[in-house]
Formats: C-alpha cells, sequence, structure tokens
C-alpha cells in the first residue's frame, strides 16, 4: 500500500485544542500513513479565515474547526466549499443541541480568557505535593496525602503519582524495600488511603534489567537478580497484607488504566 501525504488544519478563536485533539485521534487510526496537524489558534476575523484557506488551498487540508461565531463559521464553510477543500465544523450542533434544550440563543462571545478556579489551583497544589514527597517514607507526606501508593521498585509509583496529582490528588508513594522499615503512619494511621502495586515477577526482571543496561551495569546484579526479586515480592505481600490495603496489578497496563482502577477505591 502506497504511503500518501494528509495535512489537517485544527482551527480556532480559542486554543485549537478541541479541533486539534479530534483530528489526532482520528489519524491515530492510520499510523501507517504520514498524516501532519497544524494548528492555528485565535482566529478572530474573517480575513485571518480568508489567509488559512489559502494556506489550506496550497496543501489540500482537511480543515477541523471551532468557532463560536456563526459568521465565521458560515464564511468558512464558504469559502472551503468553493475551493474544494473538506472541512468539519464541530460547533454548531453542539451549539444548537444545547440552544434548542435551554429555548435561549448562545451569546457568541469569544472566551477572553481561561477562569482559574478552584480546580485549577487543586490540581497544581496536588501536583506540587507529589513531586515532593516521591518516594519517601515519612509521616509528613503520609498523613497530607489523599492517595499513598506502595510497592516494589519498578511498578510504575512516581508516574501514575504524577498522573493522579494532574487530576487533583495529592499522591506520596513509598518503596517496599526488605531493608527499610515502612513508617508506623502506613500501617495504621493512614490505611484508608493506601493502594498497593504489584506486577508479574517475569516482566519487572525485564524492566530491571533494562534499566541496569541502560546505566551501563551488568544484568546480573542483585537489583535484577530473581532471588532478590521474589524476596522483595514477599516482603511487599506481607506489607500489603499487614495494611490490608487494595492490591492492583499494573502487568500490561496503561498508566491511565491503573489510574482509574485506584480512583475506583475512592469515589465509591
Amino acid at each position: 500500500m502506497s504511503k500518501r501525504k494528509v495535512v489537517a488544519y485544527a482551527v480556532s478563536d480559542s486554543t485549537g485544542k478541541t479541533a486539534k485533539h479530534l483530528m489526532e485521534s482520528a489519524v491515530g487510526q492510520f499510523p501507517e500513513h504520514k498524516i501532519r496537524i497544524k494548528t492555528f489558534s485565535f482566529v478572530r476575523s474573517l480575513e485571518r479565515i480568508d489567509e488559512i484557506i489559502e494556506k489550506a488551498k496550497a496543501e489540500n487540508a482537511i480543515i477541523a474547526y471551532t468557532f463560536v461565531k456563526t459568521e465565521m463559521r458560515e464564511h468558512l464553510n464558504q469559502a472551503a466549499a468553493e475551493n474544494n477543500l473538506e472541512y468539519i465544523d464541530m460547533m454548531k450542533k453542539p451549539l444548537n443541541m444545547v440552544a434548542d434544550r435551554l429555548n435561549v440563543e448562545p451569546r457568541e462571545e469569544f472566551a477572553l480568557k481561561y477562569k482559574l478556579d478552584e480546580e485549577y489551583f487543586k490540581r497544581i497544589k496536588a501536583m506540587e505535593f507529589t513531586l515532593k514527597f516521591d518516594d519517601l517514607n515519612e509521616s509528613k507526606g503520609i498523613a497530607e496525602a489523599d492517595i499513598v501508593l506502595v510497592g516494589v521498585s519498578r511498578t510504575s509509583k512516581t508516574p501514575l503519582s504524577v498522573h493522579l496529582s494532574y487530576l487533583g490528588y495529592k499522591t506520596a508513594n513509598v518503596p517496599l524495600v526488605p531493608e527499610v522499615e515502612v513508617h508506623p503512619s502506613v500501617l495504621e494511621d493512614n490505611a484508608e488511603k493506601v493502594v498497593g502495586l504489584t506486577i508479574d515477577p517475569e516482566m519487572l526482571n525485564d524492566i530491571r534489567i533494562e534499566r541496569l543496561k541502560k546505566m551501563g551495569l551488568g544484568d546480573d546484579a542483585t537489583y535484577a537478580a530473581k532471588e532478590r526479586i521474589t524476596e522483595e515480592f514477599e516482603y511487599a505481600d506481607s506489607i500489603m497484607e499487614k495494611i490490608g490495603c487494595p492490591i492492583i496489578d499494573v502487568t500490561d497496563k496503561t498508566i491511565e488504566e491503573t489510574a482509574v482502577e485506584v480512583l475506583s477505591y475512592f469515589n465509591e
């Protein structure tokens, strides 16, 4: 099958993220083809639309756009049609559906600024907290955290913590290592916020060997030895059993999938 070059435009009177995400989802279904997405943000005049149409015509681009003003949508539709360009209006149908349900006409005003609301600041604080208490076994972070992740090394505790913090949850993570005693606050006072992570031992062995190679070390180091991994799992299992926390197997799961499972224990 011959590869064809396709150019897609994401055009918006705001940041263009919505149109861009739509096109990314679409082009993701054609990984074997070269598809380039160009974003045109804060397009707020008919003249600017005309400039973009000229560029699109030269590249025979597909256009996905979000405009709140009817005048701008109609102008782009007409210009695209006259130049035989394919386009999709991502705003008209949602606007009309909401307007019909409310029996109110949309104001058609540009979003002049983004509201920095409580959720935004909550997310920023959560991310700062999570970075501060990454891989620490101490009481302050555990006590203040919304979620505490525990598990052996290389079970995705840190990336999962960062992802959860982006969702607004202050997340601490505690490594379970046989040589290091777990802080009592994990075992007792804060057990209800603890989630354990585990992984297939063979996969963990492969992950650790690969990490050692990147560090320029031999793959026979204790860190990746199967006997050592077995010892760590036995210790981690005993700690998680003592806590009585839910345990999630992260084998072959994406960070997003694991995050959904973690949050299911807190949103019931």
